[in-house]
């Protein structure tokens, strides 16, 4: 069951047209899951997207499996594109939903060389509640996790 509302109409989602070619991509690696790319709007040079072939809206929407297939191809790339272009820092981004800033609705991860002064801001308002507020939320996550585990 989707986690997150996929936008896309069926049949246009932009990344299975690039899994089936009915869409040109500069392809940089492909396995039985997963498809990595040449993102078109560039960062940095170097900057490329690690999708799952089958259609999945979000990271939640995916198996264990297809998460940790692309885990292990964003590793792969990212390892290849410190290699290839020594960039002295790397991004790896994987957003869910539109409020979590997804814009294309087939997860994905970027990986991105990054540099100094390349414009790009991770940043967040920090909020800082109180040690028990956080233990409150551990408590409550773990609960969900040994639900979520039978026990």
């Amino acid at each position: 069951m989707p986690q997150f509302v996929d936008t896309s109409p069926p049949g246009t989602c932009i990344f299975c047209k690039l899994v089936s070619r009915q869409i040109p991509s500069a392809i940089v690696f492909e396995d039985e899951q997963t498809l990595a790319f040449m993102d078109l709007g560039q960062v940095n040079p170097g900057h490329v997207l690690v999708t799952l072939k089958r259609h999945a809206a979000t990271l939640l929407d995916c198996t264990p499996d297809e998460a940790a297939a692309l885990m292990r191809t964003a590793h792969r790339v990212a390892q290849a594109v410190k290699d290839t272009f020594n960039p002295p820092g790397l991004t790896l981004l994987q957003a869910n939903g539109k409020e979590g800033d997804q814009t294309v609705f087939h997860v994905h991860m970027h990986v991105v060389p990054r540099h100094g002064n390349d414009g790009i801001a991770l940043s967040w308002p920090r909020k800082e509640p109180a040690f028990e507020v956080l233990q409150g939320y551990a408590d409550r996550l773990r609960e969900q996790l040994q639900k979520l585990n039978g026990g």
